[in-house]
């Protein structure tokens, strides 16, 4: 039966596994924690792999999040945690053999190797990922190495060459001196661990590939970026009903407070009947410009395909692409749809997004799309730029920005670069900011719960 010690590591170790799955972005609520908890207890930890299973089908939502648990469950429960006592007390008399062998033949080598599998076996079992409980005192207490005294002693007795000239105190002592050589090993590599161990959640956090939703779009690769492709009917059919709800509140309109009051004459000047404001259904306008250069690209492309599918949202959607020119690519969406790894490729190919050179121009871009396409914003468009607003050095032409602004009825600007980073070398990111609201769009996370907040209604 476990201790109450131990009882509380491995509540200790499920809470630190359930921290770790919410750092990757897996949905664990409170209901999903007690039946794990529930299951632990059930499922007990001799049968590792069944344990496995039993937390899977408690905490989690989807086969795809397997990828992120399995690793994990690796950090909190590895593979001594759970064994067996049987097999636990017959690794423990094998360690006191071999360990009996070493301290007779003095092989400090051995002990020093025989203290690492000790703290390894024993010292962790029921330590707390919180507090990082490697414990020497845990260790020495359950292979009590002491109690070796007497075998140790008789087996040097037994050697003649190597026991000659020990009288038995001396022996003995000499006996302690090796003990306690151990037990310093021991201590020394628990302190080891416990600095290790130290960074377990950040092992946890480090070591698991994200979720698709918090895979960042500029160090995605050609996988990741074709899997997060096919997430987007999923995404847009959610997003599609977050915005269908925020539309019909919106219809409802607000409270009219002079006519309410009016009403409440008849009332006693209790306004028993609000009433309210009423919105004329009207869809908004939307407008992309989209920086398809370098790997900004593969946040353009999985935005742009993202809001097409959105399209039955808006009354009007127009796209634009640019490099350093700027072209509209509106109608290559259609077929983008149905062949997303090839959107990008198209619109290099076909559209004029580049001039003379390859490098980004935003502010070129931003005066071309002014003098070409007047017709594409008014008081009704919502204005998406896309992009990380690094300018080559070039002119940002912030008064082209200035005048998109003051026609467009909101300007956003998502930017996938951290916050951090904005401003450094040739970001222009600060000098755009100043002119609109900009927000830093890093992942299918951030950019679902951005396009949700910020698209018009």
């Amino acid at each position: 039966m476990n201790s109450p010690a131990t009882q509380t590591g491995i509540a200790e170790r499920l809470t630190g596994l359930v921290g770790a799955l919410r750092s990757h972005g897996v949905r664990i609520g409170t209901g999903e924690t007690v039946d794990a908890a529930q299951a632990l207890e059930a499922l007990g930890l001799a049968d590792r792999e069944r344990l496995r299973e039993g937390l899977a089908a408690s905490l989690l939502h989807g086969e795809d999040e397997r990828r992120v648990f399995d690793p994990v469950f690796e950090v909190y429960f590895p593979r001594r945690v759970g064994a067996p006592e049987s097999q636990q007390d017959a690794d423990r008399d094998a360690l006191r053999d071999r360990l009996a062998a070493a301290l007779a033949a003095n092989d400090e080598a051995m002990t020093a190797q025989l203290a690492v599998e000790a703290v390894n076996g024993f010292g962790g079992y029921g330590s707390s990922p919180e507090s990082d409980g490697w414990s020497s005192y845990q260790t020495l207490d359950r292979l009590r190495p002491q109690t070796l005294l007497a075998r140790v002693r008789d087996t040097i007795r037994a050697q003649a060459t190597t026991g000659a000239g020990f009288t038995d105190r001396l022996l003995e002592d000499e006996i302690r001196r090796r003990i306690e050589v151990f037990r310093r090993q021991v201590a020394i590599e628990a302190r080891r661990r416990v600095a290790e161990r130290h960074g377990r959640d950040e092992l946890a956090r480090r070591a698991v590939s994200p979720t698709p939703d918090r895979v960042d779009f500029l160090l995605a690769g050609r996988a990741q970026l074709t899997e997060l492709r096919r997430a987007v009917q999923p995404l847009a059919r959610k997003l599609a009903t977050r915005l269908a709800a925020r539309r019909r509140r919106a219809a409802r309109g607000t409270i009219d407070l002079r006519r309410t009051l009016r009403g409440s004459l008849s009332t006693g000047g209790v306004p028993m009947q609000p009433v309210l404001r009423r919105r004329r259904p009207v869809r908004p306008e939307l407008v992309l410009l989209c920086d398809v250069s370098g790997s900004v690209s593969g946040f353009s492309d999985f935005t742009m395909l993202l809001v097409q599918a959105l399209h039955d949202q808006f009354s009007k959607v127009r796209v634009f692409a640019f490099v350093n020119r700027i072209d509209e690519v509106t109608g290559f969406l259609v077929h983008g749809a149905a062949d997303p790894e090839g959107l990008a490729a198209r619109i290099r190919s076909e559209a004029t997004v580049t001039g003379w050179h390859d490098s980004s121009d935003y502010g070129a871009a931003f005066g071309e799309f002014a003098e070409r396409y007047p017709d594409a914003v008014g008081s009704r468009t919502t204005v998406f730029v896309l992009g990380d607003a690094r300018t080559n050095m070039s002119d940002p032409n912030l008064a082209a920005v200035r005048r998109l602004s003051e026609r467009a009825r909101r300007v956003y600007w998502l930017n996938p670069e951290p916050r951090t980073q904005w401003g450094t070398g040739d970001s222009a990111a600060p000098d755009y900011a100043g002119l609109l609201e900009m927000y830093e769009c890093r992942n299918v996370g951030q950019l679902s719960a951005l396009i949700g907040r910020l698209l018009p209604v």
